[in-house]
């Protein structure tokens, strides 16, 4: 198989069918003056090769991305007078191809052939490798169309456009001043099936997202009214985020093939044209709203964290000085995900000083409450009680700015978790469930809540829920710890010890579940085992936190079910 590297120039008739329809003889000859007096000379120039044609349309080679773009200038350039109105649209790729004879084959023709519909009826459009070796030696001006997804074609390519000869640039719309939190438009999804009930679907799904999406506080959603009005349209994330002001764009297409569906959807910065998540879901069609129900939650579930994490990160690239209330909540944020005592000790000195700088801001205050809990909970840096009581006044703080965000009745739930009013905190978890479904914490507060309830299966469920919706949660760990004891209030040893290590081999921790694995073990009368995992917890770093969580049980956990596990250490050896 010979390859070689080369620039390929794909183009084809602006409305070819139609004139056909309306005036054939005369649009033949058209064509025939456009390859005789404009395409083949100016190819020859150029140092083109034509390889194949396809009616209206064409394919030719060139050694030099900079050749091909020339030519492609040069025949824009001199169409409209020659060939009485026909129009191309040209694109252009460079890249590698397959030698097939006088054919040519492999990506490098296709990308360049799928780039076309972005071209206008007279302009040109070509990817960024083209744009990149242009640059310096021709003098154009090419509007920058980001990344786009191309119609078989795996990765996304940057696209570049160039303005048909003679077209006045459209002004510029100024652009929209960011919101202080992170914004999104939802683009509708392109219905890619040739079939229009099709359109309702695609239209479906990019409505539901809308609405999920604007069950978070913490995001600024574009009405569909708005984002709804690029339908059709081939325009530039970019241009979508300074027009709608906003910083990330969401965008998608939906396929249908006989009893099947696949929906695609992308996460794009706005600012800088990168994707930040891409997915495909693959889906039998047996029922269409369940199905549309199932992509959403997908989407919904994947695009909340990986803003959360770039706008952590974006967080941590400016100096503290300069950081709003707001950037700064998304700092500490960054700092509590590190999961170690000095940055959540940051964190919580960040919470403070965004609630000095904006008293009235929500998020402050429910963050520096979940900063203090975590500071016991996870570190021991404070009595749990004395935690819970002093995060108290700082998660009603939030809930008496903004009764209805969710992470402020969350961060309420937790504190009166921890202080055993099990009632106030599941009425608290409940109400943020209700503000947000897709609240990861909220379903485990309300998943601690059920157990002391004593429904370890329902609280379990719970639990797993709040590990579904936040996949990549660094604090998940202690969600799982929790899903360990639900087991051992059932009794289900076996399930306990199979759970406990699946913690101790993925975090990398022992402190929280060899309590549970070793009491699990002793009770299932594995002695030597149970004893053995005592042994390690001591004799780890950890000890001193081991030795803390065994002695000083949060109160969530029932009485019985703490000294249930206290019985199986005895049995393993624990003296306490």
């Amino acid at each position: 198989m010979e390859r070689r590297l080369a620039a390929i120039l794909a183009a084809d008739v602006v409305g070819y069918s139609r004139q056909i329809g309306a005036d054939e003889a005369g649009t033949l000859d058209r064509l025939r003056v456009l390859r005789t007096e404009v395409l083949e000379p100016l190819l020859a120039a150029h140092g083109g090769r034509l390889f194949k044609t396809m009616g209206d349309g064409f394919l030719a080679e060139f050694s030099s991305a900079v050749q091909a773009l020339s030519c492609a200038l040069a025949v824009q350039k001199q169409l409209a007078s020659v060939t009485g109105g026909l129009q191309l649209r040209i694109d252009l790729h460079a890249g590698d191809v397959v030698v097939e004879g006088d054919d040519l084959l492999g990506d490098g023709v296709n990308v360049a052939a799928r780039i076309e519909p972005l071209a206008e009826p007279g302009g040109i459009a070509l990817s960024a490798r083209v744009r990149e070796d242009a640059h310096g030696r021709l003098n154009i001006d090419a509007e920058d169309m980001g990344e786009q997804s191309l119609k078989n074609i795996a990765r996304p390519v940057c696209v570049f456009r160039i303005a048909p000869p003679g077209a006045t640039p459209a002004p510029a719309s100024p652009a929209l001043a960011l919101p202080d939190k992170p914004s999104i438009a939802v683009l509708p999804f392109a219905n890619m099936s040739g079939d229009n009930e099709q359109e309702y679907f695609a239209d479906g799904v990019a409505e539901d997202i809308i609405t999920e999406l604007s069950r978070s506080r913490a995001l600024f959603v574009i009405a569909r009214n708005s984002s709804f009005t690029y339908r059709g349209k081939s325009v530039a994330i970019r241009q979508v985020g300074r027009e709608l002001g906003v910083r990330y764009v969401l965008e998608g297409s939906v396929r249908r093939g006989g009893n099947r569906i696949r929906v695609t959807a992308q996460l794009v910065d706005a600012e800088t044209g990168n994707h930040l998540w891409a997915e495909r879901y693959d889906r039998d069609l047996a029922d269409v709203f369940a199905v549309q129900d199932e992509i959403t939650h997908a989407a919904i579930i994947a695009i909340g964290p990986t803003i959360s994490d770039t706008e952590q990160r974006r967080a941590t690239r400016k100096p503290v000085a300069s950081l709003s209330a707001w950037e700064m909540c998304q700092l500490a944020q960054w700092h509590l995900a590190r999961l170690t005592l000095a940055d959540n000790t940051k964190a919580e000195a960040l919470f403070r000083r965004a609630s000095t700088i904006d008293p009235d801001f929500a998020p402050a205050w429910s963050g520096l409450s979940r900063a203090v809990c975590v500071s016991a909970v996870y570190y021991r840096a404070r009595h749990i009680r004395d935690a819970a009581r002093e995060s108290e006044p700082y998660a009603r703080r939030a809930m008496a700015l903004d009764p209805d965000d969710p992470e402020a009745n969350a961060s309420l739930s937790q504190s009166l978790v921890l202080q055993g009013e099990i009632h106030g905190a599941a009425m608290s978890a409940a109400r943020a469930l209700t503000l947000n479904p897709n609240l990861a914490r909220a379903h485990f507060y309300d998943g601690l809540t059920k157990m002391y309830f004593g429904e370890p299966s329902k609280g379990r469920d719970q639990m797993r829920q709040a590990l579904r919706l936040n996949p990549r949660e660094p604090a998940n760990h202690s969600i799982r710890i929790s899903i360990c004891a639900s087991y051992l209030q059932e009794r289900d040893y076996t399930g306990c010890v199979d759970a406990a290590r699946a913690v101790i081999l993925e975090h990398n921790t022992i402190a929280g579940a060899s309590r549970w694995l070793a009491a699990s073990l002793a009770h299932l009368g594995r002695i030597v085992e149970a004893r053995a995992v005592l042994d390690r917890a001591l004799a780890s770093p950890e000890a001193g936190l081991f030795r803390a969580l065994v002695e000083d049980s949060p109160p969530v956990y029932r009485p019985e079910d703490h000294e249930h596990m206290l019985e199986g250490l005895r049995k393993a050896g624990w003296d306490g």
